[in-house]
C-alpha cells in the first residue's frame, strides 16, 4: 500500500497514495530483534528479524523502506545475500517462505534536524516514528498493519547516557565487558504485544524520574514514571497526578487496564509534536509535562491533564487495536480525542465546569476545522488520497473525528441510557472482543458499537452514518419555525446541505443527531410531543435528521416558542436560523442548556460584527464606532453579574468571536476591517462596562492559594479579562490608574496565571508600561525555556497599531533566545505571528506574505513537517479582498516553483494553488 517517495518530493517521486490501492503486505515480520551502540556521530544498529512469507499475497519480492541509513551487511539465514537499493527501498529476491533477516545499518543522529526516526536533543537520544520514521532507524516494512513482538539492546557510555529506554519491560542491565571501568552499560528490554514500527520508542540520557507505585482494580501492581531532565524534577507532579487520574478513568468508565508492568512518559524540548503513544514509553513536548504555579498557567495545566489522558487512552485505542493503513488514522485519533474529552469533562465535579469543557472543545473545531473544511486542504474523516501523511494529522482526523464517535454515542442512547454512555461502552467492549491485536479499519469500529446497540438509530442508519467518514465538508443545517396559534402547534422544519470540496463536488444526506428545547416565554423548557406521540418528553430532545429536508410538528403549545437547537452542539455542522436579537436575549438569560446559552451570545456579536464590516467600507475615514448596541451590551452587564452563572461560564460568553472564525462568516474578506471592526468592539466593551469590569476583577482577583480546578481557574479568568478590559479603557480615558495596578499586580503574583493575565492585559492594550512588564519578565524567566515560549508568543500575537508587529517579530528572530531548528520556538514566533495575527499577517504591502515565504523555504531545508504546517497559513487565500488575494498566491506560487522542496511542503502549497 505505502509506495516509496522521493524525498524531495518533485517530479514523478511525488507519488499520491490511493486508499483504494491498499494491499496486504507480501511477507509478515514475527518478532524484530534490535542492538543500538548509541553514538550521537554515528548509531550502530543491528536488525534481526523472523519474517515469512503472507500466502494471501502473489510472490513477490521483499520491499524494505528506509531513508538516510548507511547499509554495511544483509544477511539471510546467517548467510550473505544479494540485494539491490531502488531508490529508498532495499530489495530481496527470491526468499523462501520463513527466514531470519539480519540488517546492519549506521545512522548520525546528531544531524537529525527533522526529529523524525533517531535524534539528538539536549545530548539525549529520542525517537519519533509516527507515522514514517522507523525507516529512518533501520530497513523495515514501515506500516501499521505490519505487527511484530520487539526484543530491544540499547548500549551506550554509562556517564553520559546514564537512562536507557524502550519499549515493554526490562529484563536485563549491567556494564559491557567492552567498556574499561564499567565504561559503557546496556539495558534489554522486551515489549509483551505486539505492535506496528511506529510504536517503536527508544530514549538514553541523563535524565532524573518521578516514580509512582499503584494498584489496579485488578489488584495487580504498576510503576508510573515521568522522567525529564536534572533540574525540572519540580514541574512533573501534575503529569503524574494525570496519569493516575487517566489510569483508573479508563478502569471504571471502560473496564481498561494498564497492561505493563510499568509505563514511562519523557520529555524533550525538541519535538514535533504534542505527544507520542509509543507502546509503554510515551515521549512528549515538555510543553505538555512540565508545570509548576510559578510557570505554568491554568490553561497550561488544563492541557496537560488532557494530553497526558489522550496518549495513556491510545495505549487501547490505537496500540492494542491500531490502523491497518494511515487513511484510518482517525480510527485512532478521533476516537481517542473523543476519550480525553470524555475524561476532563468527567473530572469536571459541577456540570457548569463540563459545560465550559463542551464549549471550548467546539470552539476549537469551528475556528480551526471548519475553515480547513471550507479550504484547499479539506479531505474526509478517512481520507481517500495523500502524498505525504504527515499533513493529514489534522484538526478533521482528530477534532471532527472525535465529534463523528460523539454522535455515535448520541445515536445509541435510549429511553434508560439518555446521555448514550452505557450503549457506547458495550460497543467498546464489542470491539476489543473482536479485534484485540489487530489492524483495522473505521469501519470495523463503527460495525462494532451498532452491533452492540442493535436496538439504536446508529445500527438502522448506520451506512448511511458512515458517510461522516466519507464525505468531506461541513454540513449546514438550516432551520424554519412556524407557530399555527389555532392548531396549538409549532413546526421545525430542517434542511441540509454540504458545499463542494476538492473531488467531492456532491454531497449525499448525512445522519445528522440534533439535540432540541423550546423556551416559552418564561424562559423555562416547554414538554415537547410530536404529533404522533401518545405523551410529552420534558426537557431536551434529539431529532435526527437523515432526508435533504424534513419537518418535525410539535402539539399543545399555548404560544410561540423560541427554540433552542444543536443544543450541546450535538453534530458538527452550521446551523442557519433566522433568530431575532429578542429571540437570542432570550436564550442568553434563560436557555438551560449551557452551549446555546453561550451560543446566543456569540451570535449576537457576530451579527453586529459582520454588518459593521460589511460597512466600513463606506465610511469616509475607514473606521467604525458603537458596533454593539445597548441591548447587547445590556445581556453582557447582567452576565458580569449574574449570582449563579460560573466565571468561566462567564468569561466564555464575554469573549468576542475571534477574527479568523469572523472571517469565516464573510464571501470576501479584507482582513483589517475584521481586525478594526473586533477592536471597536472589544474598546465598546471595555468604555461602556467599566465599573461592571471593576465589580468583576473586585469579586474574582483573589483565589487563595493556587491549586488549578475549574472553580479557580475560572476566577482568574475572568479576572485576566477585567483586568485587560480595565486597560483597554484607560486608553481612551488616559486614566493611569489601572495600568498602574495591572503592572503591580504583574509583580506581586503568585502564580503565572495572575503574572501573565496582567502582563497580556498591557501588552493587548499597547499601554506604555508594556515594555517594562516584558524586560521584567524575560529577566525572571530566561532559564525556562516553557514561559519564554509565551513571552514571544504575547508579543508576536499582540494588535499590529499602526504596523509595527512584522518588524518586532524580526526583531524578536535576532533574539539570543530564539532558534529556528527548534519547533517550539519556531511556532512561538513565526506561527504565531502567521497563523494567529491576522491584521499584522495581512498587510497591504505584501510584507506579511513575503515573510511567510522566506521562512516556509528556510524551515522546509530543516524540519519539512515544520514547514508544511507553517504553509497552510494561506490555506484561505482565496478568500481575501484585492490586493490581498493576488499577493498572496504570488507568494504560495513562490514556494511551489522550489525544485528542492520536500513533499510535505509541496502538497501543502498545491493544493492551495488548485494543483
Amino acid at each position: 500500500m505505502l509506495q516509496m517517495i522521493d524525498d524531495r518530493g518533485t517530479g514523478p517521486g511525488a507519488v499520491v497514495i490511493n486508499r483504494a490501492d491498499y494491499l496486504a503486505p507480501a511477507y509478515w515480520i514475527d518478532s524484530v530483534d534490535l542492538c543500538f551502540d548509541l553514538d550521537p556521530a554515528k548509531t550502530r544498529v543491528l536488525n534481526k528479524m523472523t519474517l515469512r512469507r503472507n500466502p494471501d499475497v502473489p510472490a513477490q519480492p521483499l520491499k524494505l523502506d528506509g531513508e538516510e541509513l548507511n547499509l554495511a551487511r544483509v544477511l539471510v539465514n546467517g548467510q550473505g545475500t544479494s540485494f539491490k537499493i531502488e531508490g529508498s527501498q532495499l530489495v530481496l529476491c527470491d526468499l523462501p517462505d520463513a527466514f531470519e533477516l539480519e540488517i546492519f545499518t549506521t545512522t548520525c543522529p546528531s544531524k537529525n534536524t527533522k526529529l523524525m526516526g533517531l535524534y539528538v536533543s539536549n545530548d539525549s537520544f529520542f525517537t519519533q516514528c509516527e507515522a514514517e520514521g522507523f525507516r529512518r532507524i533501520t530497513y523495515f516494512l514501515d506500516r501499521p498493519d505490519v505487527m511484530a513482538s520487539y526484543s530491544v539492546t540499547l548500549r551506550a557510555d554509562k556517564a553520559k547516557y546514564p537512562v536507557l529506554l524502550s519499549n515493554g519491560n526490562l529484563v536485563a542491565h549491567g556494564p559491557l565487558e567492552d567498556g574499561a571501568n564499567g565504561a559503557r552499560h546496556f539495558a534489554k528490554w522486551v515489549d509483551p504485544h505486539k505492535k506496528p514500527s511506529y510504536l517503536f520508542a527508544l530514549v538514553a540520557g541523563q535524565l532524573v524520574s518521578r516514580e509512582q507505585r499503584i494498584t489496579s482494580r485488578a489488584g495487580k501492581e504498576h510503576v508510573l514514571q515521568v522522567y525529564v531532565r536534572p533540574g525540572d524534577l519540580d514541574k512533573t507532579e501534575h503529569a503524574m497526578v494525570s496519569l493516575m487520574h487517566s489510569v483508573a478513568w479508563d478502569e471504571a468508565r471502560f473496564g481498561l487496564g494498564l497492561d505493563l508492568e510499568r509505563f514511562m512518559i519523557v520529555a524533550t524540548s525538541d519535538f514535533n509534536m504534542g505527544a507520542m503513544e509509543n507502546k509503554g514509553l510515551n515521549i512528549f513536548n515538555t510543553k505538555y509535562v512540565l508545570a509548576n504555579q510559578s510557570t505554568a498557567t491554568d490553561i497550561d495545566f488544563s492541557n496537560i491533564e488532557s494530553v497526558v489522558g489522550h496518549e495513556y487512552f491510545h495505549n487501547w485505542t490505537g496500540n492494542r487495536i491500531t490502523c491497518r493503513d494511515w487513511f484510518q488514522l482517525s480510527l485512532k485519533e478521533g476516537l481517542t480525542v473523543f476519550r480525553d474529552q470524555e475524561f476532563s469533562q468527567d473530572l469536571c465535579a459541577e456540570p457548569s465546569a463540563r459545560a465550559v469543557k463542551r464549549i471550548e472543545d467546539v470552539r476549537v473545531l469551528r475556528t480551526a476545522q471548519f475553515p480547513e473544511d471550507a479550504g484547499p486542504m479539506a479531505h474526509p474523516v478517512r481520507p481517500d488520497s495523500y502524498i505525504e501523511i504527515s499533513n493529514f494529522y489534522t484538526v478533521t482526523i482528530y477534532e471532527k473525528g472525535a465529534e463523528v464517535v460523539r454522535m455515535m454515542q448520541t445515536l445509541v442512547a435510549s429511553i434508560n441510557d439518555p446521555l448514550g454512555r452505557d450503549g457506547f461502552a458495550r460497543g467498546m467492549t464489542l470491539y476489543f472482543e473482536r479485534h484485540d491485536g489487530h489492524a483495522v479499519t473505521c469501519d470495523d469500529f463503527a460495525q462494532a458499537i451498532a452491533d452492540a446497540n442493535p436496538m439504536s438509530d446508529l445500527a438502522r442508519l448506520l451506512p448511511q452514518f458512515k458517510r461522516w467518514y466519507a464525505q468531506a465538508g461541513t454540513p449546514r443545517v438550516e432551520a424554519l419555525g412556524a407557530y399555527d396559534a389555532t392548531a396549538r402547534t409549532y413546526t421545525l422544519t430542517l434542511s441540509q446541505t454540504c458545499w463542494p470540496t476538492p473531488g467531492q463536488p456532491v454531497k449525499e444526506p448525512f445522519v445528522i443527531p440534533v439535540g432540541l428545547g423550546l423556551l416559552g416565554i418564561d424562559g423555562q423548557d416547554l414538554p415537547l410531543q410530536l404529533a404522533d406521540e401518545p405523551s410529552a418528553i420534558a426537557g431536551t430532545r434529539t431529532v435526527v435528521l437523515t432526508q435533504a429536508s424534513e419537518s418535525f410538528t410539535f402539539v399543545n403549545l399555548d404560544a410561540e416558542p423560541v427554540p433552542s437547537i444543536l443544543r450541546g452542539f450535538t453534530a458538527p455542522v452550521v446551523l442557519e436560523f433566522g433568530y431575532t436579537d429578542a429571540q437570542l436575549l432570550h436564550l442568553l438569560a434563560h436557555d438551560s442548556d449551557p452551549f446555546n446559552r453561550w451560543e446566543a451570545g456569540q451570535r449576537l456579536a457576530v451579527t453586529s460584527a459582520v454588518n459593521a464590516i460589511k460597512s466600513i467600507a463606506t465610511n469616509a475615514d475607514g473606521t467604525c464606532a458603537n458596533v454593539l448596541n445597548d441591548a447587547y451590551l445590556g445581556a453582557m452587564r447582567e452576565v458580569l453579574h449574574h449570582p449563579t452563572l460560573d466565571s468561566a461560564f462567564k468569561d466564555l460568553v464575554l469573549t468576542l468571536p475571534s477574527e479568523t472564525y469572523l472571517a469565516e462568516q464573510l464571501d470576501v474578506v479584507d482582513p483589517q476591517h475584521i481586525h478594526a471592526v473586533r477592536e471597536a468592539m472589544r474598546q465598546q466593551l471595555a468604555t461602556a462596562l467599566k465599573a461592571d469590569w471593576e465589580a468583576a476583577y473586585a469579586a474574582n482577583h483573589d483565589t487563595g492559594a493556587y491549586t488549578p480546578d475549574p472553580e479557580s481557574s475560572g476566577r482568574r479568568a475572568l479576572a485576566g479579562m477585567a483586568l485587560t478590559h480595565l486597560c483597554l479603557a484607560a486608553r481612551t480615558s488616559g486614566d493611569a490608574v489601572w495600568p498602574g495596578k495591572t503592572l503591580q499586580r504583574f509583580k506581586d503574583a503568585g502564580n503565572m496565571t495572575d503574572r501573565f493575565n496582567a502582563l497580556a492585559a498591557l501588552v493587548s492594550s499597547s499601554h506604555a508600561l508594556a515594555d517594562q512588564a516584558l524586560a521584567l519578565f524575560h529577566a525572571m524567566f530566561k532559564d525556562e525555556a516553557l514561559v519564554i515560549d509565551k513571552w514571544f508568543s504575547l508579543q508576536t500575537s499582540a494588535p499590529d497599531r499602526g504596523g509595527n508587529i512584522l518588524p518586532a517579530v524580526k526583531q524578536l528572530m535576532k533574539h539570543a533566545d530564539f532558534s529556528l531548528k527548534n519547533p517550539n520556538r519556531a511556532r512561538s514566533v513565526i506561527s504565531t505571528f502567521c497563523q494567529g495575527n491576522p491584521a499584522g499577517f495581512h498587510r497591504l504591502d505584501a510584507a506579511g506574505y513575503q515573510f511567510w515565504c522566506e521562512r516556509v523555504i528556510e524551515l522546509d531545508a530543516i524540519n519539512p513537517q515544520v514547514a508544511a504546517r507553517l504553509a497552510r497559513a494561506l490555506d484561505r487565500w482565496s478568500k481575501l479582498a484585492e490586493p490581498y488575494r493576488s499577493n498572496a498566491r504570488q507568494a504560495i506560487t513562490r514556494v511551489a516553483a522550489r525544485s528542492d522542496l520536500s513533499k510535505d511542503t509541496l502538497e501543502v502549497v498545491t493544493r492551495a494553488l488548485g494543483q
